[in-house]
C-alpha cells in the first residue's frame, strides 16, 4: 500500500467563546480519523485556526475594554489549552487574523474579480442611527418575511430555514441598541455564485459530500444561485478588500482561508510543497469535517471561491450532527452546556473520546451524551473488558517468569482472528464509521476475555507441572490486547502510549498486529485507567454550573452601561389607554407542549383558558425542553388574530423576555393564579 498525501481540517472555533463538548464532537471526530491516517502510514496533515473576525468580536473587545488583537489573541491560549487537553493533535494551529490569511483572501477576491465574477452594486442596508453602524445579519432580530415566526436572525430563519435580506425583515430591532434600524443605501460587492451552479452541481454529484447534504445543497439550485454579498461597511472588525475605502470581507470570506493560510505555515515549517495539495490537478487529498449547520457555506460558496482562485476543491466535505446531553439540546439553564475546561478538571479525557467514537458513524444524525451511560460504557468497555486483559495476564508474567513472555502463543488460530480483523476495522475507520469499528474491537476484547477465563491461569499456576503453560496463557492474552490497544490508539492515545511503555517493545504501529510479542521482556504492571464515578460526573455538573452563572453576571456587568442607556428611550411608539385596553391577557395552563418538527426554534403549547384550549406556537425551544413546561402556568395574549404558518396555525401569544436564545424567559402568574382569569 503507497502512502497517501493527506490534508485534513476542522471547522474554525469562532474567537468570540470558549471550547465545549458540543464543538468537541467535531474536533475528536477528526483527531481519530486524522491519528487513524498517520497510523495506517499516510503523509498526512491536520491543521486548524481561529476563526478571528467579524462584528461580534469587535463589540465584545469594546465591551471588556480592550482591543480585539487582545481578545484574540487570549482566546487562543484557551482554546489551545482545552484541545491540548482532549489530546487533539494539530500539526499547525493558527488565527485568520493573520498577513497570510489576508493574502489569500485578497488573491482570490482579485482573481475573481479580473474574471468578472464580481459586481458592485448600491443596496439597501439596515443601519442603526443610534450606534452609528450598518448592522450585519447577526445583530438584526425580527419575524421571518416568510413563514411569520418571531425572534429570528436577518440573514435566514431557523424555523422555515428559508433566507433572506435583512431589510426584509419584519418587526426588526438592533440588537446592539434595542432600537429600530433604518435603510441606508451602501455600495456592496458581491460573488457571482451563479457563474459556478455548473461546476458546483458537478461537485455535489461527485460522492465528495453525503447523499443527504448533497440533496438538501441542490435545492438552491431550482430558482438559480444568487449572487453573494461578500463586503461588510465600516466599522467592520476584519480584511479590507483592495481598492475600496471602507468595505471590508464579510468574515464568511476570509474564515475558510485559514485551511489554507494554517497549511502555509506548515508546510514552512516542515518543507511541504503548499501547491501538491492545493492545485487544480493536484492529486494529493483534501478532507474537511464541519457541522451540518454550515454546509452550505462549506459546499456551495467555498468551492466556487477555491475554483475562482484556481484551487483544487476538496475531495470530500464530511458533515456531522449536533450534540445533545441527556436526550435534549445542551441547555444553560439546565447545567449541559458543558465547557471544556469544566469536564477537564473533573473527568479523563479519553473517556469523552472513546464515548463519542462509541456513537459516531458517518451521516449527520445527532448523538447523545447519556451522563449515566457514558459512564457505564467507560467502566465496561475501557476498563472491565480492554484494560482487564492486560492485569489479569501481566501479575503472573511479572511474578513468575521474570516479566519475560513465552517464545510462543498458547491458541495461534484464535490470535490469527485479531490479524484477519485489521482490514475490516481498517475500512470501517477510513468510512468514519466509529461506532461499528469499536463494536468489533470489543467484540474481540470479549473474545480474550472469555478465553482467559476457560483457560483459568490461577489454577494452573497452583500446577508445578503445567506452569509452562501459564506462561504461554498469558503472552496468548498480553498480545490480544496489545492487538487491541493498536485498532484502539486512534481512539484513546494515552492509554495507548502507557499500554506501549508496559509492554516495552516501542511504539505501535498498525502493522505491529501481524507479528506477536514473544520471548521478550515487559515491564512492570501499572493501573492503565481508573473507573468513572458518578462523584466525578456530578461535581463536574457543578462546577461547570458556577462557571455559567459567573460568566452570565460578568455579561450582565459589561452591558450594564448599554443597558442603562437604552432605558432612557422609548421602545416604541406610545400608545393610548383604549388601544391598550384591547389586550386581553389571560392566564393559561400549559397542558401540553411539544418539539415542532423540522423547526429549530418552536415549541407548540396546548394551552387551558378555563374551559377553552388554544394552540400556540411559541419561539421558546430554545431556553426550554417540552417536559420542563408541562403544567405550568403563563401569561398569553387571549385576543390576539390566528396567524397561519408554515408549521400549522398559531392561536394566541405567551408572554416572554429576555435578551433571547437560552436566556428567555415565560412570564408565570405567582401561586394561586387559576387558568381563564384576566389580567387587570
Amino acid at each position: 500500500m503507497s502512502a497517501r498525501n493527506i490534508l485534513i481540517t476542522s471547522a474554525l472555533p469562532y474567537a468570540n467563546g470558549h471550547i465545549h463538548l458540543g464543538h468537541l464532537l467535531e474536533y475528536i471526530q477528526t483527531d481519530i480519523w486524522a491519528r487513524f491516517q498517520k497510523l495506517r502510514g499516510h503523509n498526512c496533515h491536520y491543521v486548524c485556526a481561529d476563526d478571528a473576525h467579524g462584528t461580534p468580536i469587535m463589540i465584545r473587545a469594546k465591551q471588556e475594554g480592550i482591543t480585539p488583537e487582545k481578545l484574540i489573541a487570549d482566546m487562543s491560549v484557551a482554546h489551545q489549552a482545552d484541545f491540548a487537553g482532549f489530546h487533539i493533535d494539530f500539526d499547525y494551529f493558527y488565527s485568520t487574523h493573520s498577513p497570510e490569511n489576508e493574502a489569500f483572501a485578497q488573491q482570490i477576491y482579485l482573481a475573481a474579480k479580473a474574471n468578472s465574477h464580481i459586481e458592485e452594486k448600491t443596496i439597501q442596508q439596515a443601519y442603526d442611527p443610534k450606534a452609528k453602524m450598518f448592522l450585519p445579519d447577526r445583530f438584526i432580530k425580527g419575524e421571518c418575511p416568510k413563514c411569520g415566526a418571531d425572534d429570528q436572525y436577518g440573514d435566514n430563519c431557523e424555523a422555515c430555514g428559508a433566507s433572506y435580506d435583512t431589510t426584509d425583515v419584519i418587526n426588526p430591532v438592533s440588537t446592539v441598541t434595542g432600537t429600530k434600524p433604518i435603510n441606508k443605501e451602501t455600495d456592496h460587492y458581491f460573488f457571482k455564485l451563479g457563474d459556478f451552479q455548473d461546476y458546483l452541481e458537478d461537485f455535489l454529484n461527485s460522492g465528495a459530500v453525503q447523499k443527504e447534504i448533497a440533496n438538501k445543497m441542490k435545492e438552491w439550485f431550482a430558482e438559480g444561485l444568487n449572487n453573494w454579498d461578500i463586503s461588510r461597511d465600516a466599522p467592520y472588525w476584519g480584511f479590507k478588500i483592495p481598492d475600496s475605502d471602507n468595505k471590508y470581507f464579510y468574515v464568511w470570506v476570509d474564515a475558510p482561508m485559514g485551511y489554507l493560510a494554517s497549511f502555509q505555515k506548515l508546510c514552512e515549517s516542515k518543507g511541504i510543497d503548499f501547491n501538491e495539495y492545493w492545485k487544480p490537478d493536484s492529486e494529493a487529498e483534501v478532507y474537511h469535517f464541519i457541522g451540518k449547520d454550515i454546509a452550505y457555506f462549506h459546499t456551495l460558496f467555498w468551492p466556487a471561491l477555491l475554483k475562482a482562485g484556481n484551487f483544487r476543491s476538496p475531495t470530500g466535505v464530511f458533515c456531522h450532527g449536533f450534540l445533545q446531553v441527556n436526550g435534549a439540546k445542551m441547555s444553560k439553564s439546565r447545567g449541559t452546556f458543558i465547557q471544556a475546561s469544566s469536564y477537564l478538571k473533573h473527568l479523563n479525557p479519553e473517556w469523552l473520546r472513546y464515548y463519542y467514537a462509541a456513537k459516531l458513524g458517518n451521516t449527520v444524525d445527532d448523538i447523545d451524551l447519556n451522563l449515566e451511560d457514558f459512564i457505564q460504557r467507560v467502566n465496561s468497555d475501557l476498563v472491565g473488558k480492554v484494560v482487564n486483559i492486560a492485569s489479569r495476564c501481566a501479575g503472573f508474567i511479572n511474578k513468575k517468569f521474570s516479566q519475560t513472555l513465552s517464545t510462543e502463543l498458547a491458541n495461534t488460530s484464535l490470535y490469527q482472528e485479531f490479524i484477519d480483523a485489521s482490514e475490516s476495522i481498517a475500512e470501517l475507520y477510513e468510512q468514519r464509521r466509529y461506532s461499528k469499528a469499536v463494536r468489533e474491537i470489543m467484540t474481540l476484547a470479549d473474545h480474550a476475555n472469555q478465553y482467559i477465563d476457560e483457560a483459568k491461569p490461577w489454577v494452573l499456576v497452583k500446577d508445578a507441572e503445567r506452569i509452562n503453560e501459564v506462561q504461554a496463557i498469558c503472552t496468548q492474552g498480553l498480545n490480544m490486547f496489545r492487538a487491541i490497544m493498536v485498532y484502539l490508539k486512534p481512539i484513546v492515545p494515552e492509554l495507548a502510549k502507557a499500554s506501549e511503555d508496559f509492554l516495552n517493545a516501542g511504539e505501535l504501529s498498525w502493522d505491529s498486529v501481524q507479528k506477536p510479542l514473544l520471548g521478550r521482556e515487559i515491564n512492570q504492571f501499572k493501573a492503565l485507567m481508573t473507573r468513572a464515578d458518578k462523584k466525578q460526573v456530578d461535581a463536574m455538573l457543578t462546577e461547570n454550573q458556577q462557571h455559567l452563572e459567573a460568566a452570565q453576571a460578568a455579561s450582565q456587568t459589561e452591558s450594564k452601561q448599554s443597558e442603562s442607556q437604552l432605558s432612557k428611550d422609548p421602545i416604541s411608539e406610545t400608545i393610548s389607554f383604549e388601544e391598550f385596553s384591547k389586550v386581553d391577557l389571560r392566564i393559561a395552563k400549559i397542558v401540553k407542549a411539544e418539539s415542532v418538527k423540522k423547526a429549530n426554534k418552536l415549541l407548540q403549547l396546548t394551552l387551558d383558558l378555563g374551559g377553552e384550549q388554544r394552540n400556540v406556537l411559541a419561539g421558546i425551544k430554545s431556553a426550554y425542553a417540552p417536559e420542563d413546561l408541562e403544567g405550568r402556568y403563563t401569561v398569553m395574549v387571549a385576543n390576539l388574530a390566528s396567524r397561519k404558518m408554515k408549521f400549522g396555525t398559531s392561536e394566541g401569544m405567551v408572554l416572554a423576555a429576555g435578551p433571547g436564545g437560552e436566556d428567555l424567559f415565560i412570564l408565570s402568574p405567582d401561586s394561586g393564579a387559576k387558568a381563564g382569569m384576566r389580567i387587570k
